[in-house]
């Protein structure tokens, strides 16, 4: 149950923190039984990096490791890992054998787009019991906090899946 107010008054931003608080438990539950019917598949870092190369297209491993927040060398262990499982794919720029170009595979996509679907179908499920009005503010409220923090939204991904 969300917490209700007991003014009128302009919720401060420790209120609007309170409440994203408790909005995101909910959607990190969604995220993981999302991820739970991957179980086995893949590890949460290696799905990271699958939505990393999504979100940015080809890049290099010490763009991938900073983005996902690991070390270099775990890094590369990981990208051997989604290599081996032909979800990513390792290449050499024309000319400069040196750089390893890492690409999202089509199995990856695959990944991505399957739990992407998982996701909207249950968030779709819980919108709907909401009215017209509070979804629109929601659309607002959470466009804004997503420009806020630097997200991309969905249909400006390299993939651009709807």
């Amino acid at each position: 149950m969300s917490p209700k107010r007991a003014t009128n008054t302009a919720p401060t931003p420790h209120e609007v923190g309170q409440a994203l608080v408790v909005a995101s438990r909910a959607l990190v539950g969604i995220a993981a039984r999302s991820l739970a019917a991957i179980e086995g598949e893949l590890t949460l870092p290696q799905y990271r990096a699958l939505v990393w190369l999504a979100e940015r297209g080809p890049s290099n491993v010490g763009a991938l490791a900073d983005a996902v927040g690991i070390h270099p060398s775990t890094a590369t262990r990981l990208c051997d890992r989604l290599v081996h499982k032909r979800l990513i794919r390792r290449s050499n720029p024309p000319g400069d054998r040196r750089e390893v170009v890492l690409t999202l595979a089509p199995a990856g996509e695959a990944i991505i787009a399957q739990v992407t679907r998982m996701r909207h179908a249950e968030i779709d499920r819980l919108v709907a019991g909401l009215d017209a009005t509070a979804r629109a503010e929601i659309i607002r409220a959470l466009g804004r906090f997503a420009d806020a923090a630097g997200e991309l939204p969905d249909d400006a991904w390299q993939l651009g899946w709807s």
